[in-house]
């Protein structure tokens, strides 16, 4: 292995599918496929999962390969355009955008592995669809690497997964506990359909467990995703974007923002069909007029758009920033505080609630039979509700943590 990477070091090891490929044609194709995800919406949650059809749609147009490093078989393209796609793709199907985006992104946290688990994890045709999850497993020591054995919920993406990036622990020889990283293949972890949720029924956030699994030394690191990545001699590595380097919690928390906004601009498409319908009684000016005609609901859609485009303009600004964070701390050694990291996450969650927001006047607005569990904006809401559970949602424990760093006091938590 050592031989084949200083021999290729230089090289682009996997060339990806179309060299040519812009940013803009991947976003135009995220746009052009949001109708079939919508048709999709049904069969996707009564299926539980993503459908294999949709699957092998991202796998074409390259969605998996976003932020994938170039000399992997990836197009490396930047944060931006990352977030524009999955936007997009939640805006047509929000069980579909959320297990792309909590799949796709995650190149970032593979490039905190040595050069020789890059290797290993992109092989020789460049597939990687990767589930990351927290809840940590236990590692115990073996002969040329780990036993790996626990189960980590939530794992979204895991049915059409190639690995699974873990939280794990060991311990150290102090006695306390040490974090990890690990990262599986397909084979080396089992399903357990226990996700039965009000929403989000179509991203099969099962368990994955792994049972007494070895997993080999180079595919382990000592780290968790709330802490800086682990400091290594960059000029000898693979990967030399920026991107790779920075912190990962602003990204991370960003699939989700990216997401949330999508539903929430479906949401929007919902409700303007549903405005456009000729309504009676005190739902029209005029019999066989729409609601459209009055300025209740002129307000409404007025107000929803508004927050949803400071939603997505934000967003975009964060994607920028931490761009421009990652280069800084590279290229001119400009730390990356936990700080930063805070403060641009405290926006990201802001995203959400203002996407919750937009929705959830959207779908109270819409009438009563937008209620019914057919009802498409229904979905969004009821998707977007569940999103908001998510731990990493919480502002109220950002916003103080962000405040003590800024004032010179340790923070209370690692979100």
């Amino acid at each position: 292995m050592a031989v084949r990477m200083a021999a290729r070091r230089n090289e682009a090891i996997i060339a990806p599918p179309e060299p040519e490929l812009t940013p803009d044609e991947m976003l135009r194709r995220a746009i052009a496929m949001r109708p079939r995800l919508r048709e999709r919406q049904d069969a996707t949650e009564a299926l539980g999962s993503i459908l294999p059809e949709t699957n092998l749609d991202f796998i074409k147009a390259g969605f998996y390969r976003i932020m994938q490093p170039r000399r992997f078989g990836g197009y490396e393209f930047d944060m931006v355009t990352f977030v524009k796609v999955m936007m997009e793709i939640a805006r047509g199907c929000p069980s579909s955008g959320w297990v792309l985006a909590l799949t796709a992104g995650h190149p970032l946290i593979l490039a905190v592995f040595g050069d020789e688990t890059q290797f290993d994890a992109y092989g020789d045709d460049g597939e990687f669809r990767c589930p990351a999850v927290g809840s940590p497993a236990m590692m115990t020591p073996a002969e040329g690497g780990w036993r790996c054995n626990g189960a980590w919920d939530y794992a979204s993406g895991c049915d059409m997964a190639t690995h699974l990036l873990g939280g794990a622990m060991r311990m150290g020889r102090d006695g306390h506990p040490v974090h990890m990283h690990v990262l599986l293949k397909r084979d080396e972890f089992s399903i357990v359909n226990n996700w039965d949720m009000i929403g989000m029924q179509g991203t099969g956030s099962k368990r994955a467990v792994a049972d007494n699994v070895f997993v080999p030394a180079h595919r382990a690191v000592d780290w968790t995703i709330w802490q800086a990545p682990p400091e290594r001699d960059l000029a000898n590595r693979l990967l030399r974007n920026p991107i790779y380097h920075g912190r990962k919690s602003t990204f991370l928390i960003g699939e989700a923002a990216a997401v949330a906004i999508g539903i929430a601009r479906g949401a929007l498409d919902h409700f303007e069909e549903i405005l456009a319908k000729p309504q009676r009684g005190l739902a029209a000016a005029a019999p066989g007029g729409s609601r459209l005609d009055l300025q209740e609901y002129q307000e409404y859609w007025g107000l929803a758009r508004a927050w949803i485009d400071t939603a997505e303009n934000a967003m975009l600004q964060v994607a920028r920033d931490y761009t421009e964070h990652c280069r800084a701390f590279i290229e001119e050694n400009v730390p990356f505080s936990d700080e930063a990291d805070r403060g641009m996450i405290l926006v990201e969650q802001h995203c959400v609630k203002l996407a919750w927001e937009a929705t959830d006047l959207l779908f109270t607005s819409a009438g009563t039979s937008s209620s019914r569990k057919d009802a498409k904006i229904a979905r969004h809401f009821r998707d977007l509700a569940v999103l908001r559970t998510h731990g990493t949602m919480r502002y109220m424990r950002t916003a103080p943590n962000r405040t003590r760093l800024h004032f010179g006091m340790p923070p209370l938590s690692p979100l």
